[in-house]
């Protein structure tokens, strides 16, 4: 396992560090569930943080220049063009007379830029594949990287893993985070398989004729998390934990065969470590995303009071149940691809992004989404291996798999009985 990604073992010197003062971070996608749980963060560490610059996608301009006021930031950043005459309206309006206004960068090389910026830690909370340009630049500048943006490695994995230096990925998945935490606490050659906890979504139980009559405001009921749309979905068919065991693989070097997928409806255990001798390290906490962002941004050091522990004074119960893969065929769909590796896992991500639109806009049904990620995978055929791959090679993948994933929810839509003839 001398290929891994994120080594907790291992601290990364980055090439620009704040050894006198407060770490210095860049938060992209600073207005998304990510980035403002890290803010909280960084308001109540001054002493330990300060943010350089933030970067959004443009839609909550209003929410981006407060943000930027309150942490007095070097540059902004939008990838949207068309908001930057409600940004510069918005940060005029809460910079008073005489403070300096930050730089403001727009367009969809500007989380790039930023990630390429003079600080210690690049925090990436931008969700999809856009997250993969920023994810290269950061570490091509010898910056930590705090990964939240899962889909920029698993669509570009060996482009990562051509870049990334030992150490200097620290994953902010929760899932990953405990993993990162548990193999601390093993030699290497010592990990008999990763165990990856599923909370089994709002659906757990539900065959898979049940699931069919799903409804998106269902769909969007997440018992444990709160999250954006896309990922609310994906946890409900399962496919973020898909993701996730490609992410797995790709960061911990360890073979699919060896990576197992538990259903734990409380999400209190987030996953475990089983070592050769039998035992398992388990990473126990209330389901709080503050804490893994906290250790992301902080590591190797844990920040204080970053999330609340668990109360053990109070009686609980833990369950564990084994997935069901016929109800939720997207793991092994996910493990499948992560296995035929190349432009695979761009073609599964883009296709879902693609089918989760169409079931959110009342196109496709529910098990219509993961179903129609299959045909496209399967027609996508199996890809060249080798080291070979290239950003345009990821991006011409996404582009024909989005096309064809919407021919086909747009053939379920007209005629759902025919979807799959």
């Amino acid at each position: 396992m001398t290929d891994s990604l994120a080594h907790p073992h291992l601290r990364f010197e980055p090439a620009s560090g704040d050894p006198d003062g407060p770490r210095s971070i860049v938060i992209l996608g600073s207005t998304g569930s990510i980035g403002t749980q890290a803010i909280d963060i960084v308001r109540r560490n001054p002493d330990r943080f300060r943010v350089t610059a933030l970067s959004a996608a443009g839609g909550r301009t209003d929410l981006l220049a407060e943000q930027a006021h309150q942490l007095r930031v070097a540059t902004v950043a939008v990838a949207r063009e068309d908001a930057l005459p409600a940004l510069r309206a918005a940060l005029a309006e809460r910079y008073g007379a005489g403070e300096p206004l930050p730089e403001i960068l727009a367009g969809p090389d500007a989380a790039t830029e930023l990630a390429a910026s003079e600080c210690h830690t690049v925090l990436n909370g931008i969700t999809g594949s856009i997250g993969l340009a920023p994810t290269l630049a950061a570490l091509k500048a010898g910056r930590v990287l705090a990964l939240a943006n899962k889909e920029s490695l698993i669509v570009g994995g060996p482009l990562v893993k051509a870049v990334a230096k030992p150490g200097q990925i620290v994953p902010v998945d929760s899932e990953h985070s405990a993993l990162f935490q548990a193999l601390a606490g093993g030699e290497r050659a010592e990990v008999r398989k990763l165990v990856v906890t599923a909370s089994g979504g709002p659906f757990r139980g539900r065959t898979k004729r049940e699931l069919a009559e799903v409804t998106p405001e269902q769909a969007l009921a997440h018992p444990t998390w709160s999250m954006g749309p896309v990922v609310t979905i994906n946890s409900a068919t399962l496919v973020n934990k898909g993701l996730e065991v490609i992410e797995a693989h790709l960061l911990f070097d360890v073979p699919f065969d060896r990576i197992e997928v538990v259903v734990h409806p409380q999400s209190y255990i987030h996953s475990m470590v089983e070592f050769t001798d039998g035992s398992t390290l388990a990473q126990a906490s209330p389901p709080d995303m503050r804490m893994p962002i906290a250790l992301g941004i902080g590591w190797p050091e844990r920040v204080p009071d970053a999330a609340p522990g668990v109360d053990w004074t109070k009686a609980r119960t833990w369950e564990f149940f084994p997935l069901d893969a016929s109800a939720f065929p997207s793991v092994p769909l996910a493990c499948h691809v992560g296995d035929l590796g190349g432009t695979a896992p761009a073609v599964f991500n883009a296709a879902n992004e693609e089918c989760v639109a169409a079931f959110l806009a009342g196109g496709l049904p529910f098990t219509g989404i993961v179903d129609t990620v299959a045909d496209v995978v399967a027609e996508h055929g199996t890809p060249a291996r080798g080291t070979s791959l290239t950003v345009a090679d990821v991006l011409e993948a996404e582009t024909w798999a989005r096309a064809r994933a919407r021919e086909l929810a747009a053939r379920a839509a007209r005629t759902p009985s025919e979807a799959r003839a």
